[in-house]
Parts: structure tokens; sequence; C-alpha cells
């Protein structure tokens, strides 16, 4: 059986773990499906970990130097699965939101 619903996250800006949209319960267990990031003037990345600041790292995404370059990120299949929570470690990005179910 697949998974359809695709829920949204809060913007993220800084390093922490992804909330959903209401910005108010942690993001557990799921599955980024896709990424979108705004970048900043200079070149960046976002790293993704599973299971907070010291958790296993999932994927690291590098960002262009253009804050007028958006990126989005479409994970094929079920996506990336994050087991425990979804953690970003961001640099030189201006946000950086997902998709997940």
């Amino acid at each position: 059986m697949m998974q359809t619903d695709v829920l949204v996250s809060a913007v993220l800006s800084a390093d922490g773990q992804f909330k959903e949209a209401t910005g108010t319960n942690n993001i557990l267990r799921s599955r980024v499906k896709a990424v979108y990031i705004v970048p900043a003037a200079t070149a960046g990345s976002v790293v993704f970990r599973d299971g907070g600041s010291g958790g296993t790292i999932n994927m690291t995404l590098n960002t262009v130097a253009s804050a007028t370059q958006p990126t989005y990120l479409l994970f094929p299949g079920e996506g990336v699965l994050f087991t425990t929570n979804v953690y970003a470690d961001v640099t030189n990005i201006g946000t950086v939101t997902i998709f997940y179910g």
C-alpha cells in the first residue's frame, strides 16, 4: 500500500528540528518527499539528520550562490525515511521547507 498523504513543514531558517506547518509540534518519524530551499547570496548547504543535532546524516544538499534561484527537489519512490525526527544543520541559506508524509 502506498502512502499518499503529503504535508508541509513550517519554514526553517536556522539549525533545528522541523515542525508541523503550525510551528508547534516537531515532525517525528516520517518520509521526506521533497525539499524547497531558498539559498543566500553565497553557496551553502543543508545537512539533514535523523535524531537531532548529533543524529545520523541522511543527506546533504548543497545550494548555489544566488538568493534569486530557489531549489526544489522531489525525491523518488517513497522519499527519504527519518525514523526519529527530521533535523537540519543549515549554512548560508535563507530558508528550507520540507514536504513529508
